[in-house]
């Protein structure tokens, strides 16, 4: 009897247990963070940055001190930010965690960067990298991590839902259902079926529309970028198929540049003329779209009546769209941090699918990782098929490169130069 009653004890202890297994595996599963230091830690984490605020950071630092009541974190703005972070890296009040960019990589200006960076990608550290998209994540020759994208970036437009369906519309995935969308608006009274800012180069929509395709020109031919990086002359007629097809759709009326001249600038005015609700598709990046849901209040157009938006890559080819995709910001650990191991238990409980999604989420910004269809803004670049998912990082092509592209563009697309004279002027551009 008392062996049959042990056996049932022992038996049910092994069932106890197992289920506790599974459900401290759910929590695992569902949290993805497991703290690997001692709670009643006292420390001061610094964090610094470009952004003017970082409330969706300092979201995070809440959801940390669940785990670490006694930690202390801090987001602070540095003022011209890519210029001083040298300097403030190499100072006496030197953050334990800051923001990088992998433009950084091989400039000698920005050395101390590269140099103060921790390597994440040591497998010490238990940084969950598998959760993010490999193609942003962006190691250095040797094969160090010094920095891990927090948001992505990319280029594209936002588009009236609300607009596509009270007309009978639907979204465009082709260049020739981009042209014909436009001109069924227009023949339904919509003066400008697109817009975008047209002022400056920068992040006009002349870049906006020809980088993605000409980035697909050229993301499989290994010469012609290491030709383009080196501002070869003769690397311009890479450029060409690029300018073509800006001038077609220039042609092809999907834009009225004098209208996109009224918008003063590429972020809080688009954002603002797209809220008059007049426009299906108004050309941006990923940036501007982070800027949307705060400025709904600020529009008495939209209050009056408010519409659905979402973001979705233009569709410049035939064949569809490319959805460029690259990394927007990136932190880095200071190596030298005097709380070391608290700046990388920061890190590793950031660096999973849920926090990741949730600043991406709050910031409005693309998340990292693997899964775009939990943001119902991106849900259209989840759909782009993998081929046509591209990064300039990835394959190559340098910032030098996509300023004579941007410069080109914009000078072909006002008029201001032939597409033979923008051809032959390669690697002349500056910035």
């Amino acid at each position: 009897m008392k062996k049959t009653m042990c056996m049932f004890l022992a038996l049910l202890m092994i069932l106890g247990l197992a289920a506790c297994g599974s459900e401290k595996q759910a929590v695992t599963t569902v949290e993805g963070f497991r703290p690997a230091l001692e709670s009643s830690v006292n420390c001061h984490i610094s964090v610094v940055g470009g952004y003017d605020n970082f409330e969706a950071l300092e979201a995070e630092f809440d959801r940390f001190n669940d785990y670490y009541p006694n930690v202390e974190l801090v987001y602070t703005k540095v003022d011209d930010y890519s210029n001083m972070i040298g300097t403030v890296l190499n100072g006496n009040d030197a953050p334990d965690i800051y923001v990088n960019y992998s433009w950084m990589y091989g400039r000698e200006q920005y050395k101390a960067s590269i140099d103060h960076a921790e390597n994440l990608a040591d497998p010490a550290l238990g940084l969950d990298l598998d959760c993010i998209r490999s193609n942003i994540i962006l190691k250095t020759d040797d094969g160090r991590l010094p920095m891990v994208p927090v948001f992505s970036n990319t280029y594209g437009m936002l588009v009236n839902n609300s607009l596509f369906e009270k007309e009978g519309l639907s979204v465009p995935t082709t260049y020739q259902e981009l042209v014909a969308v436009c001109e069924a608006f227009r023949e339904k009274g919509y003066a400008n079926p697109m817009m975008g800012f047209s002022r400056k180069e920068t992040t006009s929509l002349f870049t906006l529309t020809v980088y993605p395709f000409f980035c697909g020109t050229v993301a499989h031919d290994a010469d012609a970028v290491t030709k383009l990086n080196a501002l070869d002359a003769s690397a311009g007629e890479y450029m060409r198929p690029s300018l073509e097809k800006l001038v077609q759709f220039l042609n092809d009326g999907c834009v009225d540049l004098d209208a996109c001249a009224e918008i003063e600038n590429n972020y809080d005015a688009v954002i603002l003329r797209f809220f008059e609700g007049d426009v299906p598709m108004m050309l941006c990046s990923g940036d501007a779209v982070s800027g949307t849901k705060k400025r709904e209040s600020r529009s008495e157009a939209f209050i009056a009546n408010p519409f659905t938006y979402t973001f979705a890559p233009v569709p410049m080819s035939d064949e569809g769209a490319n959805f460029l995709d690259m990394p927007n910001l990136q932190f880095s650990v200071n190596k030298d941090s005097s709380n070391l191991d608290m700046a990388n238990e920061f890190m590793r409980f950031l660096i999973t699918p849920r926090e990741l999604n949730e600043m991406a989420q709050n910031k409005g910004l693309i998340s990292p990782t693997k899964d775009l269809s939990f943001n119902s803004m991106y849900a259209a670049l989840g759909a782009v098929p993998e081929a046509r998912i591209l990064s300039p990082e990835v394959f190559g092509l340098t910032d030098d490169a996509v300023i004579q592209l941007r410069q080109a563009g914009y000078l072909v697309g006002t008029g201001a130069m032939t597409i033979d004279e923008a051809v032959a002027a390669y690697g002349s551009f500056t910035q």
